[in-house]
């Protein structure tokens, strides 16, 4: 069998397919279906200093090949994930990247140092959550973007990740690695929407959501492409992937890892799945690594 582990931003993984941030949790209710220390990693949901309740109902809506979320980074925030999950995962023998949210720059170094005095793996930045910014996500535009990871660089002392969204663009991408990301992660939620016909009202509170599944494919991997091209460090290819193909596009796009997200709401097995079509498509290809195909598109 060929050899599936992946370096990405200083992170070895034992394979290049990780949960997504908002689409796992932290893996319990999942390891009751199969071991997710068979993924590569899973990425937390987004943790922020103190807990947080998210937004209001209703949060989700599907759409046409898609689902809209909005959220709002619910979660327990960062010192009860220290306390009360991070050891299960570490006991699994998963590889833990924490997702960290800030409402400024400060707020992000302070939340990157607390979890550096855990035992994750790696961070990832998030800068690109649609449900949450006022005036548009930190990560569409450069400058904001490398304020916040220049911050959290000083601070981290594991792999620091960058989450982008879809409209920041190579400029934002190329902030992140000057001020010293060790890879990007890319794309987050298009920002969307949708109307109840019954009260003429946006379904959401916030009126816009974050849309993700396989509608938004073709364009998350058109950008995966160009950051591959354009930058020295990693690209983590997101949005759409369902299945093994899927997956494979994006690493033949450039991409060192895949992060598998709505697909987990469809079938709970996706991630582990991809794993084993890889594992296969190596196999009948007679692939040693994924240096052989990962950008060939590029060539």
């Amino acid at each position: 069998m060929g050899d599936m582990t992946v370096v990405v931003g200083g992170l070895r993984l034992k394979n290049p397919v990780i949960a997504a941030a908002g689409t796992f949790g932290f893996g319990a209710e999942y390891g009751e279906i199969y071991d997710p220390a068979r993924l590569g990693a899973v990425c937390t949901k987004g943790l922020t200093l103190r807990p947080r309740d998210g937004n209001p109902p209703p949060r989700l809506h599907e759409t046409a090949c898609g689902l809209l979320n909005s959220i709002g980074l619910q979660n327990p925030g960062i010192d009860a994930f220290i306390r009360e999950e991070l050891p299960r995962m570490k006991e699994q023998g998963i590889t833990v990247i924490a997702n960290v949210w800030g409402d400024s720059p400060a707020e992000y170094e302070q939340a990157v140092a607390r979890l550096c005095d855990s035992p994750v793996d790696a961070i990832e930045l998030n800068v690109s959550c649609p449900n949450v910014s006022q005036g548009g996500p930190v990560g569409e535009d450069a400058r904001r973007t490398a304020r916040v990871v220049r911050r959290a660089r000083r601070a981290c002392t594991v792999p620091l990740w960058v989450k982008l969204p879809p409209a920041g663009g190579i400029a934002v991408a190329r902030a992140a690695q000057e001020e010293g990301a060790d890879a990007v992660s890319t794309v987050n939620t298009f920002r969307g929407m949708a109307i109840d016909i019954e009260t003429g009202r946006p379904v959401f509170a916030n009126v816009v959501a974050g849309l993700s599944g396989p509608a938004i494919k073709p364009i998350a991997l058109r950008i995966v492409y160009e950051l591959a091209g354009a930058l020295t460090i990693p690209v983590v290819g997101i949005g759409g992937i369902s299945d093994w193909r899927d997956a494979l596009e994006f690493i033949m796009a450039g991409a060192h890892a895949v992060q598998v997200g709505t697909a987990n709401f469809v079938d709970p097995l996706a991630a582990v799945r991809i794993v084993a079509g890889l594992e296969r498509y190596m196999d009948e290809k007679g692939i040693g690594n994924w240096e052989v195909i990962r950008g060939s598109a590029q060539r």
